[in-house]
């Protein structure tokens, strides 16, 4: 068993009245994926996104509330301990309470996989009684399961030595195939050209082996970046953590600011700001030059 694999979730996997402490780990490996950020052209910084309401500006996480769409433009507002409140079982247990045959479910139902694992070794006699009991009846579990506060169908089965969890789609959630499909059952093709359909898909039919097929755009993708390394065009991208906090100023709190020096340089008490001392910045932009005492700028 490898222990470096994240837990995805912690909670029990009860049949009737057996009960077995389980943990979830993804069975989707992200490295596999190329992935981009994106960046400004110009300046070569990374884009940032923030999120901001009209007329306040950018807010953080404790000013956000979730909403309900009851109809368009009225919601009705949910606070995270009243979510919190909803006592579903589902949330700490995967309840399988049918089986089926795995060929009854449509594949168009199959959502995402996660691995299945007992939860330490009292757990792993019970967990093992469950996933010989599967594969003998060659039967799929099927219960549900809160995950990322929504609550999923699931089905459990077997894969080599351990248990697979795969989230499934609600039958709410499929498009009806007989109305997409509807006017493709009006004409009949050939007899011929079925036959012939049927012997090309015959000479091509083997065991599926998922290791004779690779990702194509994914390895050209690499090579790309690969020589582009090679050709010095590798470049540094300025990060949020890596810039001085100074010469990123918010518009607004810069504005704030440029009126609360205004304030205190009209005042005929206040201290004249010496020419050394950087003013207040603008977002994206350098300090503005100092005054001299005639009121020139002084040359940068």
């Amino acid at each position: 068993m490898v222990e470096s694999a994240r837990t995805f979730w912690k909670g029990f996997l009860r049949i009737a009245l057996v009960t077995i402490p389980v943990k979830l780990v993804s069975a989707v490996k992200s490295g596999g994926e190329v992935t981009f950020h994106q960046v400004h052209r110009g300046t070569k910084q990374r884009i940032r996104y923030q999120k901001t309401a009209p007329g306040v500006g950018p807010v953080t996480e404790d000013d956000i509330v979730r909403g309900y769409e009851v109809e368009p433009g009225r919601y009705v507002l949910l606070e995270d301990d009243e979510l919190d409140a909803l006592k579903l079982e589902s949330r700490h247990t995967i309840d399988v309470t049918q089986f089926a045959s795995a060929s009854e479910i449509p594949t168009i139902y199959f959502d995402r996989p996660y691995y299945v694992l007992p939860d330490g070794e009292m757990a792993a006699e019970g967990y093992r009684v469950i996933r010989d009991a599967l594969r003998a009846q060659n039967k799929v579990g099927i219960g549900q399961l809160t995950l990322r506060g929504k609550e999923n169908l699931v089905a459990l089965h077997c894969v080599d030595e351990g248990l697979v969890l795969e989230t499934l789609r609600y039958v709410s959630e499929i498009k009806n195939a007989h109305e997409i499909f509807s006017d493709l059952g009006q004409s009949v093709p050939s007899h011929d050209m079925v036959e012939m359909a049927e012997n090309l898909i015959a000479q091509k039919t083997a065991d599926f082996d998922p290791k004779r097929y690779q990702n194509h755009y994914a390895e050209a993708l690499r090579d790309l970046v690969r020589q582009k390394i090679e050709g010095g065009q590798a470049i540094a991208i300025e990060t949020e953590k890596e810039r001085a906090p100074s010469t990123v100023v918010d518009f607004m709190e810069a504005l704030k600011r440029s009126v609360a020096v205004g304030r205190e340089t009209s005042s005929p008490n206040a201290p004249r700001r010496r020419p050394t001392e950087p003013g207040p910045t603008r977002k994206g932009g350098a300090a503005k030059p100092a005054r001299t005492s005639s009121g020139r700028r002084k040359a940068g």
